[in-house]
């Protein structure tokens, strides 16, 4: 049996929805910890060794609201926001340009980023056209679902 990126995500769901702070599920090898409410600054996700025998999830830490604040003022802009809970890439492969920067103009196909989870690559498109305004989602970093990647301006 293995977890799809779904799963995760109705997992995290489950764990919100109880009184539970922590979570630790192993399947055939794979294990995966939630942590919420915790005490204490986030912690980074943890990266499986190589070779592991199975891959290892990000240790899930409540975000700081601050964090990633919105910073531009500019009124109707849309948030395109993460889809799942991963690391999110700027660019295909490191190296390689980014998907969009600011001022590029996107249409609601247009591939923003990557947001990685269990080892699976999941494609963000922006769901709106207009003008990336500003960037918010940090390369590499964990992002939590529903933050916010970008701010774009939508074409009227």
């Amino acid at each position: 049996m293995s977890l799809t990126a779904k799963d995760v995500e109705e997992i995290m769901k489950l764990l919100e929805g109880s009184s539970f702070d922590r979570l630790v599920l192993e399947v055939d090898g794979l294990k995966l910890e939630l942590e919420r409410g915790g005490s204490g600054a986030p912690r980074p996700a943890r990266q499986a060794a190589a070779p592991a025998p199975a891959p290892a999830a990000p240790a899930v830490a409540p975000a700081a609201p601050t964090a990633q604040a919105r910073r531009s003022t500019e009124a109707g802009l849309v948030e395109v926001k993460s889809p799942l809970l991963g690391i999110y890439y700027r660019a295909p492969k490191p190296g390689e340009p980014s998907f969009v920067e600011v001022g590029s103009k996107v249409d609601t196909e247009t591939v923003i980023g990557i947001v990685e989870v269990m080892k699976l690559m999941n494609s963000v498109p922006a769901g709106v056209k207009g003008e990336v305004v500003e960037i918010l989602g940090q390369n590499g970093e964990l992002v939590e679902h529903g933050e916010v990647l970008l701010l774009v301006r939508p074409e009227s």
